[in-house]
């Protein structure tokens, strides 16, 4: 009987060290092992990603491609330059393949491909393999020991995680490993669609990605660099790979004191060169660093403490206790699915009637890709808020860093959230959640859409009257200002009692910190003045309106799928003089102003309402009004390689 012949597809895995998948595909004994990486237009151009995530994932890519040539020089990482499900079914037939191995992903996006690829292999005749390395648990495991539920909470997700047994240890780093067979690609590269390109407004040159043919410009099946993605140089010091994170982690667990009796609700979100916690997300996040043998690792030294009588933390705000709120995103969503990522038609996310709302498309009950503007002033707010000029030095301070670096500290994004949501702008959880897709390394689609959720308490948290202050939060961390004067460098040389609020600061101690406070932050300096921007909002009053918001919402009782949500007639429930686009007696689905902007309303049966005027004075579709803005594709759109199919 011939061995196998086998692709194993690098995916969310990189990494060599407790690997179930690759086990699995080396304990095939195979003739010939070809490691890949199918380079996905879906991330190209579909999904909001920044520079500086895909600086770290191409690192995380030669970093595991130099592992396996140290293994066996006749080998790397081939690095194939077209989307999975056109390409592997040409792969089949031209290396001869028997067997397809991968890591199990539960995404949304990444169950429907997959879907597409198993159906391929089973008409090519080739089996197919998958284990599950990405979480503790086995995420559907966990689903289903939860009653087919999604899990909202921590207990839950222990219960179900013992149900489903002990985290299995870690897997040994392979020793050895099987030639590949011939590189055969006799067959024409299947070019993705460019268009719509989400990504093209950080672009500085055109995407080419996919010019130079399925092995790459110089035929050695490398990762694309930044400049043939078009991007510019990236900004994070942040670098991404196996054996970094390894070598930090060693080094990290040596101090068995800290490792012990971690908590991380008294990490500082201030703390920076070098950071308070361990940052180890962005290479979880890529498969760089098993979660498993991380929480081995600190489990044994835990272990160790408990044994000496000496003092530890426990979970979930132990360090290996961390792991247990990605398990509990990562189960959530795999019971959701597409509805997940959304407020409309998701069972287990309040609905609140937010500003700036996301479109949807009626006849599947997914989100297009927009979202409405119901008011100027809040899309200013927003784009003040993403951008880091908001007038308040410790939100700005944060979303510089973001954008700067890729990372921030999960108190600093507590900070910002609650502020945009339900503790200052009042606007949609989705709209933050996108602009984290968009900046951070270590975005994970389940753990940023359940942290939004969280810190807009429309699900998992519902304690909204807990509200983060921009001043006085940070002042308990950073009572100096020293965070700000890094990130928000205008305001360096304030005296201590302004920093956080330098609006406050006479023009006198102004002008002796060369800076004017005034203005909006469009203009970034007035002669040779730097300028820093006025508060766009006044906290206190916000505040309290944003209670008084969600006090109603959580009185009404509404949920995503509720019909009234789906219907447009969540309106009639809400005072007209409610926060959010509440007037009137006949709203759009999801919270839109009416079904005018909806997709699929011939589809589904539904005409169009009319549209009431919003609290900014205009009417959707008037020549004041701004219609939408483009929501870049994310968790809730495909690349139209194949087909989506959506929960009815």
């Amino acid at each position: 009987m011939p061995k196998p012949r086998v692709i194993y597809w690098f995916r969310t895995d990189l990494r060599l060290h407790d690997s179930p998948a690759l086990k699995a595909a080396l304990d095939l004994k195979p003739e010939v092992l070809y490691p890949i990486w199918c380079w996905d237009s879906h991330y190209v151009y579909r999904s909001r990603v920044g520079v500086n995530r895909w600086q770290f994932l191409i690192d995380c890519m030669n970093d595991v491609s130099q592992s396996i040539s140290k293994i066996n020089k006749k080998s790397q990482l081939y690095v194939l330059r077209e989307p999975a499900v056109t390409l592997l079914p040409k792969l089949f037939k031209a290396w001869e393949i028997t067997h397809l191995v991968f890591e199990k992903d539960t995404d949304a996006y990444g169950r429907d491909r997959d879907a597409t690829v198993i159906e391929s292999a089973k008409e090519a005749g080739v089996e197919v393999i998958f284990r599950s390395g990405r979480t503790l648990w086995d995420s559907d495991e966990v689903a289903k020991a939860n009653g087919g539920k999604p899990t909202m909470n921590i207990k839950q997700l222990q219960t179900a995680g013992e149900k489903v047994g002990e985290i299995e240890p870690p897997i040994e780093t392979p020793k050895s490993f099987p030639d590949p067979g011939e590189l055969k690609l006799d067959f024409d590269q299947t070019q993705p669609e460019p268009t719509p390109d989400m990504n093209e407004k950080y672009r500085q040159n055109d995407e080419g990605s996919y010019n130079g043919g399925i092995s790459g410009p110089k035929n050695d099946f490398h990762p694309p660099t930044l400049e043939e993605l078009g991007l510019k140089p990236a900004t994070t010091p942040h670098r991404g790979g196996e054996s970094v994170i390894l070598e930090r982690l060693n080094s990290i667990l040596s101090d068995e004191q800290y490792t012990g009796t971690f908590e991380k609700p008294k990490t500082s979100p201030a703390a920076f060169e070098p950071q308070s916690t361990f940052l180890t997300s962005p290479y979880l996040h890529f498969g760089a660093l098993s979660c498993r043998y991380f929480y081995h690792r600190v489990e044994e030294i835990v272990e160790k403490r408990r044994k000496a009588k000496k003092p530890v933390s426990e979970p979930p705000t132990s360090l290996h206790g961390q792991l247990l709120f990605r398990d509990m995103y990562f189960a959530a969503q795999a019971v959701l699915g597409w509805s997940f990522g959304q407020t409309y038609n998701n069972s287990h996310c309040r609905f609140i009637p937010w500003h700036l709302p996301s479109k949807v498309d009626v006849s599947t009950k997914l989100v297009t890709g927009d979202y409405e503007v119901d008011d100027e002033e809040k899309e200013k707010q927003f784009k003040r808020w993403a951008e880091g000029r908001t007038g308040f030095p410790w939100i700005d301070a944060i979303m510089r860093q973001l954008r700067q670096e890729g990372w921030i500290h999960h108190l600093a994004r507590h900070s910002v959230a609650c502020f945009l949501t339900r503790g200052g702008c009042y606007i949609s959880w989705e709209r933050g959640a996108e602009v984290f897709e968009e900046l951070l390394i270590d975005h994970e689609a389940a753990c940023n859409i359940g942290n939004w959720q969280w810190l807009s308490c429309t699900a998992f948290f519902a304690q909204f009257y807990r509200c983060y202050s921009p001043v006085a939060f940070g002042k308990k961390w950073d009572d100096n200002g020293d965070y700000i004067r890094k990130y928000v460098p205008e305001l360096k040389d304030l005296p201590k009692k302004f920093i956080f609020e330098p609006h406050k600061a006479p023009i006198q101690d102004q002008k002796k910190a060369g800076v004017v406070v005034k203005g909006d932050g469009s203009q970034e300096k007035e002669g040779d003045v730097a300028m820093y921007p006025k508060p766009m909002l006044d906290f206190n009053e916000a505040r309290d309106v944003c209670l008084q918001g969600m006090k109603q919402a959580y009185h009404v009782g509404l949920y995503g799928n509720s019909p009234k949500v789906l219907d447009g007639s969540w309106k009639q429930l809400f005072d007209d003089s409610g926060e959010g686009p509440t007037e009137g007696e006949q709203g759009g689905p999801g919270g839109m102003l009416s079904f005018e902007e909806a997709d699929g309303t011939e589809e589904d049966g539904h005409h169009p309402a009319t549209p009431q005027k919003s609290k900014g004075g205009a009417v959707p579709g008037s020549p004041k009004s701004t219609r939408g803005r483009k929501r870049e594709h994310s968790q809730g759109t495909l690349d139209g390689a194949f087909t989506k199919s959506a929960k009815k």
